[in-house]
């Protein structure tokens, strides 16, 4: 059994990780068997944040597992202002089955999660996106067919990507390199707590890598910094120069939305390597399985 909630992936064992990955794939190989798993099931989203995958992926994910799904806009909410975090707990409890929260501040998801009565998921805070670091360890099984020993080279901002794919790797046994520019390194603990290794180097960074991981420089409330962030990222991008020094056949991962241009190139991302579209399409994939082990504790 999952923990009630899904907060952060350093809440899970590397044994629930492994039930998720197996779930997904009989999920994503025959839906048809579970169109019904979650009949009279209603899911809130609450959603702070703009969103493409996550709100998409959540709603078709419910929908077709036989559920139902209601979006909460920033005004309808206004989560902490109109309305105590607690409260607005408290009053979905008695509505619906389970919550997801897409918020700036990570103690939003917390203190959702300590208030409500039902399943509490993380579709993304400041510090953490669990949902996006399943579905990445999932697409990494998907395609080389092993996760113990795959070489992964994260290269970017040390944000809130990078934080769960760090303890997703290190429950998963894929060994993580981090390339960042000085001063956007990830949380010094989580790097030393998933034994992860810290480059300011990209190039020595993807020698050997199996996966390169990228994501955007400037995230969503950062784009007071874009230039600053332009200035300090600009010999981080991943080219085609860049994924020749890796291992032959080493697969393009991105979380998306993509800076086509800024972290990544056209040549890359739409390369035969790139990943990024499987990728996406995995949330999907994974949520429905963290769904039905939230709110019905099968394997």
């Amino acid at each position: 059994m999952m923990k009630k909630d899904l907060i952060s992936i350093k809440d899970l064992s590397a044994a629930q990780i492994e039930e998720i990955i197996l779930l997904t794939e009989s999920l994503k190989k025959s839906s048809a068997k579970f169109d019904r798993a979650l009949a009279g099931k209603t899911l809130a989203l609450i959603f702070q944040k703009p969103s493409n995958r996550t709100r998409v992926s959540f709603e078709v994910g419910m929908y077709q597992l036989g559920g139902y799904s209601i979006y909460l806009s920033p005004n309808e909410i206004n989560l902490g202002v109109r309305e105590s975090v607690s409260d607005v707990a408290k009053t979905l409890s008695r509505y619906v089955d389970a919550i997801v929260l897409r918020t700036f501040e990570h103690k939003n998801v917390e203190e959702l999660a300590e208030a409500a009565d039902v399943p509490v998921i993380n579709g993304l805070s400041d510090s953490s996106h669990p949902c996006q670091a399943l579905a990445d360890i999932f697409t990494i099984k998907e395609k080389l067919k092993r996760l113990k020993g795959v070489a992964l080279a994260y290269i970017g901002d040390g944000n809130n990507v990078c934080n769960s794919l760090l303890y997703a790797a290190d429950k998963a046994g894929v060994k993580m390199v981090v390339a960042t520019p000085v001063g956007y390194e990830p949380d010094k603990g989580t790097l030393r707590e998933c034994k992860a290794k810290l480059s300011h180097n990209p190039a020595e960074a993807v020698k050997g890598a199996d996966v390169i991981y990228t994501d955007v420089w400037t995230s969503m409330g950062q784009e007071d910094e874009s230039q600053k962030r332009r200035n300090a990222f600009k010999d981080f991008q991943v080219n085609s120069n860049l994924v020749s020094m890796a291992n032959r056949g080493c697969i393009i991962m991105h979380c998306l939305p993509a800076h086509r241009g800024e972290e990544i190139t056209d040549e890359v991302i739409d390369s035969k390597n790139s990943v990024v579209f499987d990728q996406a399409e995995n949330r999907m994939h994974v949520q429905k399985a963290i769904l039905i082990k939230l709110l019905k504790g099968e394997k």
